[in-house]
């Protein structure tokens, strides 16, 4: 249970992040009306508050969402934009996931 926890944790943390980014992308590069940027800056800070649920520590929690991250932006970059990613990144992804979860859920001690 609280690994299934964590990773929707992680997941909401990303989608808020990646989709707050991409609407102020969309605000400041595709000229769209100031309330999308809004909305992004609105995600972006529920993003932050996110993290601390999560039972690790501040260093190991940012550490591996930063695997989470990669993966979950290639998946919108499937599906919003109709960008599928190139096979190396597909295995650049991976490799970042599998580190993502030995930082994150790695037996210790």
């Amino acid at each position: 249970m609280a690994l299934t926890k964590s990773m929707l944790y992680f997941l909401l943390a990303a989608l808020l992040e990646i989709g707050g980014g991409y609407l102020v992308w969309q605000w400041l590069r595709e000229h769209r009306p100031w309330w999308v940027g809004a909305l992004g800056f609105v995600g972006l800070a529920l993003y932050g508050v996110i993290p601390p649920y999560q039972p690790a520590t501040f260093a190991r929690t940012y550490a591996a969402y930063g695997g989470v991250f990669i993966v979950i932006s290639l998946l919108w970059g499937l599906w919003v934009d109709q960008r599928p990613p190139d096979r190396y990144e597909w295995v650049g992804a991976a490799i970042c996931l599998v580190g993502s979860c030995v930082i994150m859920y790695a037996r210790r001690g």
